[in-house]
């Protein structure tokens, strides 16, 4: 599958995050790609997201897109610290992007490894 085909799939697709879909998803055949990214597609984040998340953080649910992508250890104590003092939270809206790109890389990992242990 090229570039324009999943780029259309997936709305939002950055460069850095085709590149790790691809070498996902390299040497499966069309219908592994596309199991892939109907996986895929239903748990990654858009940085957006977890921007607003932390944005409300910031007017009383502190910790709330650390639950999002799975930190949920570090979702309670921001909960418990009102997001380390608010200081927490605003350095997760600044760096929400980073943390939406590493928490696709792994679960693009995980849906790779789910398919190819799926099909022989």
């Amino acid at each position: 599958m090229d570039q324009q085909q999943l780029m259309m799939m997936l709305p939002g697709l950055k460069p850095d995050e085709l590149m790790v879909i691809q070498s996902a998803t390299a040497g499966m055949n069309e219908n592994q790609v596309r199991q892939f990214i109907a996986m895929y597609s239903g748990s990654r984040k858009d940085g957006q997201t977890l921007l607003l998340l932390s944005l409300v953080g910031l007017l009383g649910i502190a910790g709330i897109q650390r639950f999002i992508v799975g930190q949920t250890g570090m979702g309670v104590a921001y909960l418990l610290t009102w997001g380390f003092c608010g200081i927490g939270t605003i350095i997760d809206a600044v760096n929400a992007n980073k943390m939406a790109s590493e928490y696709n890389q792994t679960e693009a990992m995980k849906a790779a490894n789910m398919v190819k242990m799926m099909t022989p």
